[in-house]
């Protein structure tokens, strides 16, 4: 039977999903691009589809890429995104569906446990505190009963841990076939089961670091699959563009020194002045970070000449060839005991990798492309594209570039989605920098009644975002309308520099009262902040406000009463000083177009509808929205932009908003 009638039929009221799934409700919006995925799928087409929060896309590409009975690749945004695709929805609908599908999960090498490692980290010196020896006897007896050696598996183990590095591998370090535990490799078992599976969940970040090194194992699955899916596709350019270019850090350098003397001293103790050879290479790394002085945390430096902007061309270059040097002799000395182990082969490949990209990065940049310079504890060289858009035309769409040896390889159907894409009809936001303006687009409207769900409030009287006062203007403001809901808000800031003024003006505002928690973003892990929020004054504990920035906006789901106030600081402009803006904004001038019109507003646009997303997750939510940044009701272009948002009922004063937030609260407690 023809796939797109089978898949109508899934999603109709009595259908097999009405049946077999919990709470399921037919939605004409799911149903319609469930429909358009079954036809890509049969004319392996290009699909992108914006289906707007609510829709339930998940299954809509799910049911119809099971029924297909063709093998599948489906990437998203994050692990946990992958975690809940592989653990929770797959399981459901192949159940619900009836189909005989084996699946697998994919994660990068740093997902899983590294036996070989762990066994290096108990004879690490620096890891020999009593903390570190716990926690690597707890993972060493976790070790003994886990299959796959996810580290995700491993309860109360902060993904933020220093010791993940001593008991996982990179690229860099593991020793590939020459490992004496290659035989119980778990990064090899993940892959040999992905190649075996009907359906396999990777994340756009794996995808991408392999379609630049091959490294993954993405490389061998990709060709053997027929359809591939991207969930959250409006990461897929920034995600891509990191991976596409060249980076060198001064962290890699001194990551590589630790492992040189460690592996030194353990195997090949006496042979070598390993503290000499190590010695030379941390000074070089040191002396390139010198040569940045002193800078603002979190600084870009453009590098458009010879070196980036404010250093010394002469002192830079200088440091970069030193680097080279250093780790040139380190290869010379490695040669020397490279049949001791197969550690010191793999050294020599990363001492070789790590010399070249200094070399360089002492050269001109690729034309094309951009360069910069991040500031922090360590300094990181960045050479990056501007988009993705070749990568995707010549090392995905053309299909002899999937595998020379093959050329007759099936065409591929490409399905592409996410929320928030564009504020236009052609999603040229998304589909111009992926090299995807020839893909038949779709767009799905919300299934949410926002009329009567929620209502946007943008106060004219603030101070501009530029003004001293406009962060305090912001925190006073958020006190006072977060008390008379008892919390349940959350404010988004645009800068790390805003989250921390307008969290400490909170805590000094709503201290004394002590009804309200404030949460601050970084305080603890992203998940335990998130489950403190969604608890909200639940089991006798204070409401709570939230103040994030970053990746809080998006994929933070809060539905029903714990979030029905959303504050937004200021309109989510790229900042102007950025390399990558900087860089992106003389191209379209050098086209003759308006970096303002085709940049700068539509990214606006987008962050602007992925941020006020956070509000409304359910039928039965309710909320308001509050935009702390007059000119979106001032200035012209300030329709675009509340063009990109939902149709939420507009609150023209402090009186309106003051007045359903105490609708809001009567709600609440009669529920």
């Amino acid at each position: 039977m023809d796939l797109e009638i089978v898949v109508q039929e899934a999603f109709s009221a009595e259908g097999v999903l009405s049946r077999a799934v919990d709470h399921f409700v037919p939605r004409s919006g799911q149903a319609e691009m469930a429909v358009a995925v079954a036809h890509a799928i049969e004319n392996a087409e290009v699909l992108v589809v914006e289906a707007s929060t609510g829709v339930g896309k998940t299954f809509s590409y799910l049911v119809p890429a099971l029924l297909s009975g063709e093998r599948v690749l489906v990437s998203t945004a994050t692990k946990a995104l992958q975690d809940q695709l592989f653990g929770r929805d797959l399981p459901r609908l192949i159940s619900a569906l009836g189909v005989p599908v084996s699946t697998a999960l994919l994660k990068g090498r740093a997902s899983y446990l590294c036996l070989h490692r762990m066994e290096l980290a108990f004879h690490d010196a620096n890891l020999s505190d009593v903390t570190s020896t716990r926690a690597l006897s707890r993972i060493q007896g976790w070790s003994h009963t886990t299959r796959t050696g996810d580290m995700a598996e491993l309860s109360g183990l902060d993904e933020r841990s220093p010791l993940l590095p001593f008991v996982t591998s990179t690229r860099d370090n593991c020793l590939g076939a020459q490992c004496p535990k290659v035989s119980a490799c778990h990064v090899n078992l993940a892959r040999r089961e992905a190649l075996a599976a009907d359906v396999v969940v990777v994340n756009h970040h794996l995808f991408f670091a392999d379609l630049a090194v091959r490294e993954s194992g993405v490389a061998e699955l990709l060709p053997t699959v027929r359809i591939a899916i991207f969930d959250e596709a409006h990461q897929l350019n920034e995600t891509g563009v990191q991976f596409l270019g060249k980076n060198l850090s001064t962290g890699q350098l001194l990551e590589f020194c630790r492992d040189l003397l460690a592996a030194g001293l353990q195997l090949a103790r006496g042979l070598v002045d390993w503290l000499a050879v190590v010695g030379y290479c941390e000074q070089a790394a040191r002396e390139l970070r010198l040569c940045a002085g002193q800078q603002a945390p979190g600084a870009k430096l453009l590098w458009t000449a010879t070196a980036p902007e404010q250093l010394d061309p002469l002192a830079w270059r200088a440091a970069l060839l030193d680097i080279h040097q250093a780790f040139e002799q380190a290869c010379e000395v490695l040669l020397t005991v490279s049949e001791i182990a197969a550690d010191f082969v793999r050294l020599h490949d990363r001492a070789t990798e790590l010399s070249a990209r200094a070399l360089k990065f002492s050269q001109d940049a690729v034309p094309g492309c951009v360069r910069w310079v991040d500031v922090g504890l360590q300094l990181r060289l960045v050479e990056s594209p501007l988009t993705i858009a070749d990568a995707v035309k010549t090392r995905m769409l053309e299909p002899s570039a999937l595998h020379s040896s093959t050329p007759a390889l099936p065409a591929k159907s490409w399905i592409f989605t996410s929320a928030t894409l564009g504020d236009d009809a052609k999603l040229s936001w998304f589909t111009e920098p992926c090299g995807l303006s020839d893909a038949r687009i779709l767009r799905i409207g919300s299934p949410f009644d926002y009329a009567s769900q929620a209502a946007l409030y943008v106060p004219l009287d603030f101070p501009k975002p530029g003004d001293a006062a406009h962060p305090a203007s912001v925190a006073q403001s958020a006190a006072a309308w977060a008390s008379r809901l008892g919390g349940r808000t959350m404010v988004l800031t645009t800068s790390l520099r805003s989250l921390k003024l307008i969290a400490q003006a909170l805590q000094t505002a709503l201290a004394p009262v002590g009804e309200i928690e404030v949460l601050t973003q970084g305080e603890m892990p992203k998940r335990v902040l998130v489950e403190r929020f969604r608890q909200g004054s639940a089991g006798g504990q204070r409401g709570c406000i939230l103040v994030a920035s970053a990746s809080f906006w998006e994929g933070i789901d809060v539905p029903g009463e714990s979030l029905q106030l959303l504050i937004i600081d200021r309109l989510p402009f790229p900042p102007p000083n950025d390399p990558m803006s900087q860089a992106r904004s003389k191209a379209l001038e050098a086209e003759g177009k308006s970096a303002f019109n085709k940049y700068f507003l539509p990214e606006a646009a987008v962050a602007l509808k992925q941020g006020a997303g956070r509000l409304i997750r359910r039928e039965s939510d309710h909320g308001v929205l509050v935009v702390c940044d007059p000119r979106l009701g001032a200035m012209g272009y300030g329709k675009r932009l509340l063009k990109a948002l939902p149709p939420m009922q507009r609150l023209e004063s402090q009186a309106q908003l003051e007045a359903r937030l105490d609708q809001l609260t009567k709600i609440c407690t009669t529920l």
